[in-house]
């Protein structure tokens, strides 16, 4: 039985609902803050807890949500690394790059890059970011929503990308990142509601949590492959996903923009922290229906379908529209963040920095809001491109993200940590490694020559990385530092300014390393 006729009337209701409330929450916001002139970082006004829900629900899509059944269906709990292995990253982003984001007061990526190494960074970085955002953040998540709503709905799939796009665009234009934050707060929520619901039904219908765990094979619980294993061995899990990690939690505006928008660098801080603790309960609510589901219908011809014939099945009516309410705001959430980021980058670094340093708020503002909506609707006519191409969109863009992800690790890093990487070096690994990294990439996708044996993705991108730091060291050890770049303070500086002290947050870090100490000890 498909999707669609499993849905009753209550579901239809349960949907309606949900859109109605989170279209009226986008824009009360937006009417609350309707006088406000910073569409871009809500006036610097979010506190700890819309941060953290924020940054987890931004980085939650429908594709990882159906994906993470589909693994587990495959191969167990293996990729639960990825939300697992986060944590040391957030805490990164929380205790050194956070200060020095909120010292320098910057709204973007490519702000800060100028700071540090000049405006060709600058010129370079802010192009690349509107790149991935669109084909990340936009294109990729909307495809796969439309998708998702052609199954739910019986529309076409153009359809369903305009729809979604239609009202994740609405209360972005409206009210920017207060509303963004705001309504990705109420959809986390609803997300982990429905997902857990989901896991303890999932459990029930196995007949507890022994059979779970007995009925599958032992390797279906292990985290760590042997090295050997021909799709997840562990050095390419944990090397390559730390290229991956550095990239998109400390420096992919999308990500940042949420912690940028804080109170104070302690709110921020204790936004990266609270996303973090919302990691771990992560991969029990999105990878134990997968396994369940393998134990319950072993004979899938698709995986990918592993979380949709446990939602239809399963659930009583009702609670399957709430389901896919969940996948909706999950949808929602993904996009309207995106949309917002490419918006601020836009306007900020490329409008008002290259062709109208003079811009008003007011003119500012109002090129954010048209950004938002050209944005839209190039990523609508991306969607529908890449919805031809026949090719895994998950694993796609997985790969994408190996390959982009290295030289933005390499340039942040070093020039955050080592006040003597130089502007010359940084430009030569962002131009020379992003050409270095499309080329690969493109080359590694396309199986081009076929005899030649390649690494698993996530290698060849820790080894790029590698190869691009040392690059950058050498560079920066035969060139000068330019006059035009601006040392960052140390981190014990940017403490200091900030006036607030440290210990407690600290401890949370602490208690958050021995849960997941422990949660890898049970694993393995």
């Amino acid at each position: 039985m498909s999707i669609q006729e499993n849905l009753t009337s209550l579901d239809y209701a349960v949907m309606i609902a949900y859109l109605v409330s989170v279209i009226a929450l986008g824009f009360w916001v937006s009417f609350r803050r309707r006088h406000s002139q910073d569409l871009f970082l809500a006036g610097r006004s979010l506190g700890w807890t819309n941060i953290g829900l924020s940054i987890w629900g931004t980085n939650i899509s429908p594709s990882m949500m159906i994906a993470c059944c589909s693994v587990a269906y495959s191969s167990g709990i293996v990729m639960g690394n990825t939300s697992w292995l986060a944590w040391p990253f957030l805490l990164l982003l929380a205790m050194l790059f956070i200060p020095h984001y909120m010292h320098t007061g910057i709204y973007t990526m490519p702000e800060f890059l100028a700071l540090r190494f000049g405006q060709p960074c600058r010129k370079f970085l802010s192009w690349y970011t509107i790149f991935s955002a669109l084909v990340l953040w936009l294109g990729g998540t909307q495809l796969a929503g439309g998708k998702l709503l052609s199954q739910i709905m019986g529309w076409p799939v153009w359809v369903s990308i305009i729809a979604l796009a239609a009202l994740a665009t609405s209360f972005t234009v409206a009210g920017g990142l207060a509303a963004v934050v705001a309504t990705d707060a109420f959809q986390v929520v609803l997300m982990i509601l429905g997902s857990t619901l989901l896991t303890i039904i999932s459990i029930h219908k196995v007949g507890g949590v022994s059979e779970l765990i007995n009925a599958v094979p032992d390797h279906y619980w292990q985290l760590f492959k042997p090295a050997d294993d021909p799709e997840w061995p562990w050095h390419a899990v944990v090397f390559g996903y730390m290229v991956t990690a550095i990239w998109f939690w400390c420096t992919d505006q999308t990500i940042v923009q949420r912690a940028l928008g804080a109170k104070s660098t302690q709110q921020g801080q204790n936004g990266a922290l609270f996303a973090a603790f919302l990691k771990i309960p992560e991969p029990l609510i999105f990878f134990i229906p997968g396994i369940a589901c393998f134990i319950l219908f072993p004979n899938l011809n698709d995986p990918d379908q592993a979380y949709m014939t446990m939602v239809t099945t399963f659930l009583p009516k009702g609670l399957v529209g709430l389901m896919v309410a969940v996948l909706i705001a999950a949808l929602v959430s993904t996009v309207d963040s995106g949309l917002n980021s490419l918006s601020t980058v836009f306007t900020l670094d490329i409008y008002k920095h290259q062709f109208h340093p003079k811009a008003s708020q007011k003119e500012t503002k109002l090129v954010g809001r048209i950004v938002t909506v050209v944005a839209a609707l190039v990523s609508v006519v991306l969607a529908i491109v890449l919805s031809t191409v026949k090719m895994d969109l998950f694993s796609l863009l997985e790969s994408i993200i190996c390959f982009l992800s290295p030289m933005m690790a390499t340039v942040f890093l070093l020039g955050i940590l080592w006040r003597r990487a130089t502007a010359t070096a940084a430009l030569i690994t962002l131009i020379g490694g992003g050409g270095l990294s499309v080329v690969i990439g493109t080359i590694y996708l396309f199986c081009w020559p076929s005899f030649i044996p390649k690494p698993h993705f996530y290698l060849f991108s820790f080894y790029i990385w590698i190869a691009l730091m040392l690059t950058m060291i050498i560079l920066s050890l035969l060139t000068r530092n330019a006059p035009n770049e601006q040392q960052l303070p140390t981190l014990a500086q940017t403490y200091r300014q900030a006036g607030h002290g440290t210990k407690a947050i600290w401890w949370c870090w602490a208690l958050l390393a021995i849960c997941m100490t422990a949660i890898y000890i049970i694993f393995n």
